[in-house]
């Protein structure tokens, strides 16, 4: 139904008329804690953790008997170290103790638990656990399973559970086929609890997606196995899906759920609706606790947030609304430019007259935003609750202007504005500077937005979606599907945004880097870079106009677009396999054994074994043998003498000539035989090529070259 269905004649909230202690189930009732939300953030980064430290705080408070969760307790799908550290301590600390467990377990404890393991699911039930507040979740689309491993899919409430800190639910196996639906299906398994009289079915269907939901309803595929006197239970069904419409299937209806079903618990939508809501022409009520921390800066974020304290007591029930005390305030509110022009007389050409009312209006909102916390406060410390400190408000600017004065707007938060025809305005980033240590969002307090011209009749609107190279009319399915590159899309695509700041090359490097190797700060950290770079070349000492401003960053972009693609046509040379053949001395023979590496080709040369030095690099040998290099080594010098050898140093460049009558002189080994050198003989005089053993010990490479005639240059890498 919709939001207003029934709206009107809403009856009031049901309650309990006869409560006994002894048969009423204490429940707290929380969704969308959202934990890790914004924890980089220097201000916010602790808002989700310290908001479910209070819900903890709460259960203990109201003395329940066990806290249910509706999805998404985690905001990323792989929360951070720190993340999970302090989330398993808080359950540590305020779920564990000798306080007694009051409600009896009817299912099979054996039901969702770990395969190949043998303690049970339920935490409270292993005796090597003292659990005084058992916590029962389901997943949302923020931590929902994921992988093929040997264990299956994996979530982060998975690690709870096996840890004894969780009882997760609604973990459901989808059918492959419409064949074999009949047997698989949706099959939803309860969690049956009995207090005194009381009867608790606890049904979790975690979060699939909404067109597979809606699709499986719609099929009369999902399963829920109740028990057989199912109308003396009380039943609770949690499910985490879209129930705003988004499109025709892209939503859950409210009316579609088993008619033994007496109060849905609806996970995933973030504005509070926690008051329960009937059905029209169903018996189950509808709570939407909504999220327990602002996420995004929307409207329906703006609604003070709240937990429930659920009683249940037979077939009846009552659901008290808690608010939550450490959520930040959050205001916001819509200013159009144009029509406060004609009202109250401001110049739209004047930016500095523009500036000085955009910021009387948000100072009006901060101080409505700390009147909102005193107010809040002071009512907590009427019902005898402790004052909590102020806390820095949320306030939120939305600015719509028109494309010809969208030039220097970028996106901040606090207040929506609407400039169309206006042709300057403030720049962001300064503007949110004025109220920094005043608000919790200083770099994202205002938001301009850029009118876009309405679809004309019978047409289709283009803004954004760029012509692509698989859009070819003339391309077949074949050539298409063979030409599709994500990275080419990527880069199109942001080519066709007309990127300002950010060039495409490295943006689209960072996606990649994103979404094959799941690296979330890829992007983050990509535009921190870039921006750095931008403002390193923008800086200056002297002050300069706004105008020439937008010029600099547009010539820094493009020497910055060009340093990257040199920088990474450079990486990629040197990634490659193989590299052209060098013409000096120095060339590498990649198919060289280790024994020709002492002399020329062929050489049975051999280092002396007491050399610690690592054995001489490979030498290449050159296409043809029987001819000599056409340019001599840079470093040979000529020889003085018919039977002289030259011996060249690497490391001086130092000539010393040998006399072949001279009895040599013992010497240190070289390390290196300079091939080519010893090529530039004439090939008659060199020995051919063969295999020689190791086991010739105390011949050293000199000695050994005292015998072939004519000149050699030998390598020396002694010190």
């Amino acid at each position: 139904m919709s939001d207003d269905d029934g709206r009107g004649s809403v009856p009031s909230p049901p309650v309990i008329q006869d409560a006994s202690v002894d048969d009423t189930i204490r429940i707290l009732l929380a969704t969308d804690n959202h934990i890790g939300c914004n924890e980089r953030d220097p201000i916010r980064g602790q808002d989700s953790i310290n908001t479910f430290k209070e819900i903890l705080q709460l259960a203990v408070k109201h003395d329940v008997d066990f806290v249910l969760l509706a999805g998404d307790l985690f905001h990323e799908n792989k929360p951070s170290r720190e993340c999970l550290y302090q989330t398993m301590a808080l359950l540590r600390e305020y779920t564990m103790g000798n306080k007694p467990i009051q409600l009896e377990l009817l299912s099979d404890p054996d039901e969702g638990k770990a395969g190949s393991f043998s303690f049970p699911a339920i935490n409270y039930e292993d005796p090597n656990f003292n659990v005084g507040i058992p916590v029962f979740s389901i997943h949302g689309n923020h931590d929902d399973p994921q992988g093929a491993g040997a264990e299956g899919a994996l979530c982060a409430l998975d690690v709870l559970s096996v840890s004894g800190l969780v009882n997760y639910m609604g973990k459901i196996d989808l059918p492959l086929s419409d064949a074999n639906a009949h047997t698989t299906g949706i099959a939803v398994r309860p969690v049956l609890l009995r207090k005194g009289t009381t009867y608790l079915g606890l049904y979790g269907v975690g979060n699939v997606k909404d067109q597979r939901m809606h699709f499986e309803l719609r099929s009369n595929r999902v399963r829920m196995f109740m028990p057989r006197d199912k109308d003396n239970w009380f039943n609770i069904l949690l499910l985490h899906q879209n129930r705003v419409k988004h499109g025709p299937q892209e939503s859950v209806p409210e009316g579609m759920f088993d008619d033994s079903i007496d109060l849905v618990v609806w996970g995933h939508e973030h504005d509070c609706r926690i008051v329960p809501e009937p059905v029209a022409g169903k018996n189950y009520y509808i709570t939407q606790p909504g999220s327990s921390v602002a996420t995004s800066l929307a409207d329906g974020e703006a609604i003070q947030k709240h937990v429930a304290l659920l009683q249940i007591q037979g077939k009846e029930f009552q659901l008290t609304p808690i608010p939550l005390r450490t959520v930040r305030p959050f205001v916001i509110e819509s200013v159009v430019l144009g029509e406060v022009a004609e009202e109250e007389g401001i110049d739209l050409s004047d930016q500095i007259e523009i500036s000085k009312f955009l910021k009387t209006r948000v100072n009006a909102l901060i101080d409505k935003a700390n009147q909102l916390w005193d107010e809040r406060n002071a009512k907590a410390v009427e019902d005898g609750e402790e004052e909590v400190p102020r806390m820095l408000p949320l306030v939120r600017l939305k600015v719509r202007t028109s494309a010809t004065s969208y030039r220097s707007l970028t996106e901040f938060r606090l207040h929506q504005v609407d400039t169309t025809g206006v042709t300057a305005t403030s720049n962001p980033i300064r503007f949110g500077q004025d109220f920094q240590g005043r608000i919790a969002n200083p770099r994202d307090v205002l938001v301009f937005h850029r009118s876009k011209k309405p679809a004309t009749r019978g047409g289709k609107v283009a803004i954004d979606q760029p012509e692509l190279s698989i859009d070819d009319p003339d391309l077949s399915i074949s050539e298409k599907l063979a030409k599709v590159r994500v990275a080419t899309l990527v880069e199109e695509y942001l080519s066709a945004q007309e990127l300002q700041l950010l060039g495409e090359g490295g943006m689209s490097d960072a996606i990649q880097m994103f979404v094959e190797k799941d690296d979330i700060h890829a992007i983050e950290t990509h535009v921190a870079k870039s921006l750095k770079v931008l403002m390193n070349n923008v800086q200056g000492s002297e002050e300069v106009d706004e105008e020439e401003v937008v010029d600099m960053l547009v010539k820094a972009k493009e020497q910055h677009e060009k340093n990257y693609a040199e920088n990474k046509a450079k990486a990629l040379t040197t990634k490659k396999g193989k590299t052209p053949a060098r013409d000096d001395d120095q060339s590498d023979d990649s198919m060289m054994m280790d024994v020709d590496a002492g002399g020329a080709n062929g050489s049975d040369f051999e280092e002396e074994p007491e050399s610690d030095v690592s054995p001489p690099k490979k030498k290449r040998a050159p296409a043809q043998p029987k001819k000599a290099p056409a340019k001599a080594p840079a470093k040979k010098a000529p020889a003085k003498g018919r039977g002289k050898k030259v011996v060249v140093s690497d490391d001086d460049d130092d000539v010393i000539e040998i006399d072949d009558d001279e009895e040599e002189e013992p010497s240190k080994p070289a390390k290196k035989t300079n091939r080519a050198a010893v090529l530039s003989q004439p090939t008659k005089r060199v020995p051919a090529k063969k295999k020689t053993t190791p086991a010739a010990a105390g011949r050293s490479s000199r000695a050994a070259a005292t015998k072939a005639r004519g000149k050699m240059v030998v390598d020396d890498d002694s010190d």
